[in-house]
Formats: structure tokens, sequence, C-alpha cells
């Protein structure tokens, strides 16, 4: 009975990578273009401090779905897992997806706090809003994601499982272990971003309620109360990536678990946090496109521009010459 339930989990991880998995991907990579477009596309949001803090999260964002959602479906959902066929994929596929899930978590923090500023009374605050120091700021948080994942280059290797008799892609250094535990995870993916994300959310609500009563040019009032929006219910749902952590801490805790079919219930459950987890950084442009009303009006005539360049190309596309009689 037990051998069958075992199966049976097995079954359920591998398809729930490819049922849930591909459709996150899939929608996360198209989702987070046309963020991109749209935010470049027009001028208000090219010159506003918070929305690009929300185009290089995108980018970063899929970045992050490509060096980690689409390995684990090969890994998990085909089992192909190049990571251990290749030194160099495990060490950079760790490294390029630490960097930008914490530059990313980065911009998200720097988003909330730059819509605190926006919605605040206090005149100078407002002025440490500009793209000059979004720049600095984005390239200092990208900088120091990247110096803090040297050690994944070193410390990460291919290591033969006694149990599996297979090689995997994992930590060679006891002290890296702790680094990564307690440094990455502990407080650079959960602790550091939670905190500032709540605290600059909470602070920029109150504000809001004042906005109104400001005297500031209607277009940018109605610009900060969207970005405000969106920032929030974006930040609401960075709390999807908490379960993920609390099984991986559960994992550590009890270490080994000896039990086969109680590992295999405890496998699917990390495998549906997991893609609850990728979900969040596949989902600000959905998010955007069910609060900003702006958002969606400028995605839709991106949209249609480009149909109409590819209409007009194809239209316009000379004969060809046509040979004398």
């Amino acid at each position: 009975m037990s051998v069958i339930t075992v199966s049976s989990l097995l079954i359920a991880n591998q398809q729930v990578f490819i049922y849930m998995g591909i459709p996150i991907l899939t929608l996360g990579v198209i989702g987070g273009v046309l963020n991109t477009s749209v935010f470049l596309s027009l001028r208000t949001f090219r010159e506003n401090s918070c929305a690009f803090y929300l185009t290089i999260m995108s980018i970063l964002n899929i970045g992050q779905l490509l060096t980690g959602l689409l390995t684990r479906i090969f890994i998990s959902g085909f089992s192909i897992d190049f990571t251990r066929t290749s030194l160099i994929y495990c060490k950079c596929r760790t490294f390029f997806l630490q960097v930008t899930t914490f530059s990313s978590f980065g911009c998200i923090c720097l988003a909330a706090i730059d819509q605190y500023f926006a919605t605040c009374t206090f005149i100078p605050w407002q002025r440490w809003r500009n793209l000059r120091l979004a720049r600095c700021l984005v390239l200092s948080t990208i900088i120091i994601a990247i110096i803090a994942q040297i050690p994944t280059l070193i410390y990460y290797g291919e290591v033969m499982s006694t149990l599996s008799n297979k090689t995997t892609c994992t930590i060679t250094s006891n002290t890296f272990y702790h680094y990564n535990l307690y440094g990455n995870y502990l407080l650079l993916g959960n602790v550091i971003p939670y905190t500032i994300t709540f605290t600059a959310g909470i602070l920029a609500y109150r504000n809001i309620r004042q906005l109104g009563y400001r005297t500031v040019p209607l277009v940018r009032r109605e610009l900060d109360k969207q970005l405000s929006t969106i920032v929030l219910v974006q930040i609401s749902y960075i709390f999807l990536t908490v379960p993920a952590s609390l099984v991986i801490y559960f994992i550590i805790i009890y270490g080994n678990i000896q039990d086969v079919t109680l590992r295999s219930e405890i496998d699917l459950a990390y495998t549906i946090t997991v893609c609850l987890y990728y979900s969040y950084f596949a989902s600000p442009f959905y998010i955007y496109m069910l609060f900003s009303e702006r958002f969606r009006r400028q995605c839709i005539y991106v949209i249609c521009q480009i149909f109409t360049k590819q209409w007009r190309q194809h239209r316009i596309a000379p004969n060809p010459p046509s040979i004398p009689a």
C-alpha cells in the first residue's frame, strides 16, 4: 500500500510541475515582456522613479523564472537535470537565480519606499524621488546581490549522493551552508524584504487617504494613486513566497526523514509551494492590468501598435519587379 502511495505522490509531484509550472512560466515571461514594453512606451512612466523600479523588477523577474522555474520543470517534470552533467551550469544557475531573486526583492522594497515618499506631505522627502537616484539605488542593489552571491560560484559543486548513488548539485562547504541558510534564505530572501515592504506599505497606505487633499497636478495625482495601488497589491502578494520558505525550514529542522511516505508527502507540499513562490515573480503584469486603468489603456495601445506595425509592413512590402516582355 505504501509503495502505491509513494508512486502516486511521485507522479503527482511530476504533474504539478508540468501542468502548474509551465503555465506560470509562460504567463510570467509574456507578462514581463509586456510590462517592460508598457513602462518604456509612455513618457510619464519613463520619468517616474517608481515605474523605473517596476521596469527593472520585471526584467529581473524574467531572468528569475528562466533560471529558476524552467530548470525546475526540466528536473522534476521531465527528469532532465543539466546541473548533474555540467559543473559550470550547476554553479551559474544558482548564482544567477539568487542574484535575480534578491535584486527583484530589492526593487519592490525601493518601490514601496518610493511610494511612501510620493504620498508623504513632507516636501523634502518627496525630493528623494528622482530618476538619477533611482538608477544609483538599483545599480547598488544589483552589485550588492552579485557580491553576496560570489561564494555560490565557489562552494556549489557536484557531489555523489550516498543514498541515490547519483551526482547532485549542492553545497560543498559546511560554513557556506550556514551562510546560505541564514544570510541568503532567512535575511535576504525573507526578513529584510518582508520588513521593508510591509513597513513602507503601511506608511504609504496611511498617506494615500490624504493624497486627494494635496494641491498637485491632476495627472500626477492619478499616476501616484495608481502606482501606489499596484505597489501595495504587489506587496500583499509577496507573502505567497512564505509557504515555500516554511517548508524548506521544516525540512532543514527535521533533517533526513526516514519515512518514505512522509518524505514524499512533504516533497509534494514543497512542489506546490514552490509553484506559488514562482507565481509571485510571474504575477506583476496581471496585477497591474487589474488595478491600474492607465496601465491597462497603455498596454492595449502598445499591443495595437505592434499589430498595426506588422500589418503595415506586410501591406507596404514591395512587389517583385516585373520582367519586361
